[in-house]
Order: C-alpha cells, then structure tokens, then sequence
C-alpha cells in the first residue's frame, strides 16, 4: 500500500481564515491526505489568503516561492478572499496550480484529487487553473472551527456583510451576510466541546448579524449557547456597535460563561469620516455603548479596530480620532493603516491621504494604545480572576487569559494547561503580561495527586 500523499497549509490574516483552513484540513485527512508540517516537503501545499493588507499580491507570491523553495515538486493550491478577489493574477504566478474561489474552496479535495489523478494518468493539466463563480451566486454557509489546541477553539457562526463600506473588499471576497440555524450552531458546539475545549470564540465577518435570513437573532442564538454544556467560556470576537445593543450587553452581564470582553470596530473618531466610511453609527451611539458596557461590567475589556488615513481624514479628523479614543474608556486598540482596494468606492476619493502620514498616525495610535491596555491591567492589580491556560511552555513558565482578556503569567505545571483556575494578579512583567500567583484549590490539589500517580 502506498503512503498518502501529504500536505501541510499556511494561513494567512483573521480567525475567521484560521477556522475554515482547520475544516479545509480536516476535509483533506477525511480524503486520505496525512497533514504534516510545512517544512517536512509535503506533496501538496494550501495557501490560504487575506485581502486586508495592502502587500496581499506580495505575501502570496512570497510564500509561493517558499512552498517551492521546500519542495519543487509540490502541488499548491491557492484559497481564501484574494483567491476570489484575483484570481486570474494569483494562478499566473510560477509555481501555482489551482486557485479556488469562496464557493468552490470547501470542496478543496475534489479539485486536488482531480488535478493530481489527471497528471498521474500522463495527462499533464497546465498550471495555473483558476475556478471562482461571481460572488453574487455565494448563498450556502459553510461552517468552520479550528482545532489547533484544546484550550481555545474560533467557531464561524456566521459569513458575508451586507454594510459595503467605502474601504473594504470584504463583500466582494465573501458575499452577502449569511449563516447557518441556532440548531445548527449548537451541534456544532457540542461537537467542539466533545473534543475537551474549555473556551468558544464566536467568530464572523459580521457576528451580530447572525441569523437574519432564519428569523433567528444573535441574543437569542448566545442565550442557548449559554445552556449548552461542556464549554466552560464563550467569548464574542467582533461586534459591530450598531448590533450591540442593551440586550446583548444586558445578557453577557448576567452570564457566567460569556466573557465581559467586547470588541467594537470604531474605524474614526470622526463623524465626518464615518460618514464617508458609510458606517451605520456616529461617535455619540459608539461612546453610549461604551458606556452601557463598563455600567454593567466596570471590570470589562474593551477593544477597538481604527483605520488611519482614509481619504478625506484631515489632520483635524485624525485628531478628533485621537481625542475621542481618549474620552471614552476603553482598553486596547487593534489599528490598521488605510490601503487602497480595488473596486471599492474609497479608492475613487481624490482626497488621498500621502502614506507618510497615514504610518505616522498608526504609530501614534498604536502608542496611544500602549498605554490604554497597560492602565486596564494596572487597575487588575491585586484582584483575582479566573485564568484558562495554554500547555505552551515558554522558559519555564506559561499563560493564559482571563475572562476579561488580561494576559496572565505562572510558572509551568501541567496540572493547569486547559484548566480554568483563580489566580491572584500581583504586578507586571518586562513582556506586559500580568505575573500570578495561584490562589488555594482543593480541586488543584488532586490534580496534582492524580497526575504524580499517572507519573
């Protein structure tokens, strides 16, 4: 019998591309396929793209030119948002075989199996293929999760957005905001808690958008999951501001598993330039919702997706940015340095901002956002929270998070990894994490018991 053939998968951008490159996985191990690691030649190689940065054509044909620098001989195939945003560019590059697009890339092992049984058959396919169908036709929902750990799983409840905002290619590389049933979604919630993973993440292009299409809403779809047992934490990855609303806050307030963590795209502190964004809120419902959250959950982590140096933000917008992200409390900031897209309506603006100042103004929040998430776990200091942690080890120690997203530090014991334990947070370390110090648990102390046993 021979071996089966190997391949391994390189993902590129957000979590939502980690939970499908995990389902894309293990559709090939269903097929026969061994998944190895990238640098152990395997025969076949799957890229998975992303459209957001602005280096995306460099990144894919850089990581091509690695695949091929492992093994020459390889087969690669090329997914994701930029597979169906370029196809045609992508598939032109030396090296590359296949290139899915958004509808086609969950039926990955078909294709490869096609294109690899033809070759074998002395039938030599050009290099090169490109199969996409127009956006417009992407109606299904896939679902997705990743595996990677037993710590931590991201479950896409949902896909597409319908917002079009001037900036992002995101409905064109996904379509029309759609997903699956709460039915559906608790199974398969229950199918990752089989599995041992402590912690959900729910994840989506536009989280709170779920269900629409069902009649189903996404307060009613977390009041389920709420009940669902065997996951001890539910944490929501993304929620737009407009979507966020008392009764979703309301709920993550009085529930013991969903995490006071909220992470709301702001994109400007300018009403001026989020109104050319086409966002669906201003600065006043964005502070209220703010507001709402640290009401009911003063302890909550908040954080915020910026962009800097959209066209048409003056250095007076950008400040207003600057001044509002300071009045308003909140806790970390994800920012990201405006980019031109094609297709988009931004990019026909005549009011270019030069990228000089665009980086300038990243640095500028990014530094500002230093200083918000050091004073939010400055004020944890000598409280205690609840810690899941990783099995990492890392120079004799380990982390993990808490409920509320502070990253915390204690020295290894494999009694911890995948436990969710009360640790007292004492000061800070030179890496910013938050350095513990575990509090007593009887439950701990037969963990240890039972594990020298084992030993």
């Amino acid at each position: 019998m021979s071996a089966p053939r190997t391949v391994a998968f390189h993902t590129l951008g957000c979590k939502l591309n980690f939970s499908e490159t995990s389902t894309l996985a293990r559709s090939l191990e269903e097929a026969g396929y061994a998944k190895v690691r990238q640098e152990e030649r395997p025969d076949v190689f799957v890229l998975n793209t992303c459209s957001v940065t602005e280096n995306a054509d460099k990144e894919c044909r850089r990581h091509v030119r690695r695949f091929l620098g492992i093994n020459p001989e390889a087969f690669i195939a090329v997914v994701g948002c930029y597979a169906q945003l370029k196809p045609h560019e992508i598939a032109s590059i030396p090296g590359v075989d296949l290139v899915l697009g958004a509808n086609e890339k969950f039926d990955l092992a078909t294709y490869i199996d096609r294109r690899m049984a033809s070759a074998e058959t002395g039938h030599q396919e050009p290099k090169g293929q490109a199969v996409f169908s127009p956006i417009k036709d992407l109606k299904h929902f896939v679902p997705a999760y990743n595996v990677n750990d037993r710590t931590r799983t991201f479950l896409k409840v949902q896909d597409g957005c319908d917002y079009f905002c001037s900036f992002c290619t995101i409905p064109l590389a996904r379509g029309r905001s759609r997903s699956a049933t709460i039915a559906d979604t608790v199974a398969q919630v229950q199918e990752i808690a089989a599995r041992g993973v402590k912690e959900i993440v729910l994840t989506g292009v536009n989280t709170g958008d779920f269900g629409r299409q069902h009649d189903q809403t996404f307060l009613e779809l977390i009041e389920v999951l709420d009940r669902v047992e065997g996951i001890d934490r539910f944490r929501i990855s993304s929620i737009e501001p407009n979507l966020c609303h008392d009764g979703v806050i309301d709920f993550v307030a009085g529930s013991t598993r969903f995490a006071p963590h909220f992470h709301m795209p702001l994109q400007s502190g300018s009403d001026v330039i989020l109104q050319r964004m086409r966002r669906r809120y201003d600065t006043a419902l964005y502070a209220d919702r703010v507001r709402r959250i640290k009401e009911r959950m003063p302890h909550a982590c908040i954080g915020v997706d910026v962009i800097t140096g959209t066209p048409g933000e003056t250095e007076e917008e950008f400040m207003r940015t600057h001044e509002f992200l300071r009045s308003i409390p909140v806790d970390y900031l994800h920012v990201f340095t405006y980019s031109e897209r094609a297709n988009t309506t931004a990019v026909r603006m005549e009011d270019s901002v030069p990228m000089e100042a665009r980086r300038e103004r990243t640095k500028q929040l990014r530094i500002l956002s230093n200083k918000l998430q050091r004073a939010f776990y400055q004020q944890h200091l000598g409280t205690t929270r609840t810690v899941l942690f990783e099995a990492e080890e890392n120079e004799g120690r380990m982390l993990g998070f808490t409920d509320n997203y502070l990253r915390v530090s204690l020295p290894y014991d494999p009694v911890f990894v995948n436990r969710i334990i009360p640790v007292q947070l004492s000061r800070m370390d030179g890496d910013g994490h938050i350095v513990g110090e575990r509090s007593a648990s009887p439950e701990l102390t037969i963990a240890h018991a039972e594990l020298a046993t084992a030993d």
